[in-house]
């Protein structure tokens, strides 16, 4: 796995290893707008997993995910405050989330 420094690092990374694909989250599915793929938490993976940390502003508190459909068909990625500013998701998002 890489060691990227910024989540701009992390996500120009990942675009270069074919992860094109931008994911929102959507309750309980993840979506993308490009293309209108939805996934739900069964139909896909996730690959990698980067923090990042603000060491003195929590604005900076990031988590970017590498994610992968199970065919293998559509890659992309997703990025997510967590803390304060995390994003309402189900309960069976949260899991597939946080079992990385």
């Amino acid at each position: 796995m890489e060691n990227y420094e910024t989540v701009v690092a992390a996500l120009a990374g990942l675009k270069a290893r074919g992860y094109t694909l931008d994911f929102n989250i959507a309750f309980d599915k993840i979506t993308c707008n490009e293309n209108e793929v939805c996934l739900n938490p069964h139909e896909f993976e996730i690959k990698e997993v980067y923090r990042f940390e603000g060491d003195t502003n929590p604005d900076d508190e990031d988590i970017v995910y590498a994610i992968e459909s199970k065919d293998g068909s559509v890659k992309g990625s997703l990025t997510s405050a967590y803390g304060v500013y995390a994003d309402e998701v189900s309960t069976e998002m949260i899991k597939k989330l946080t079992m990385h």
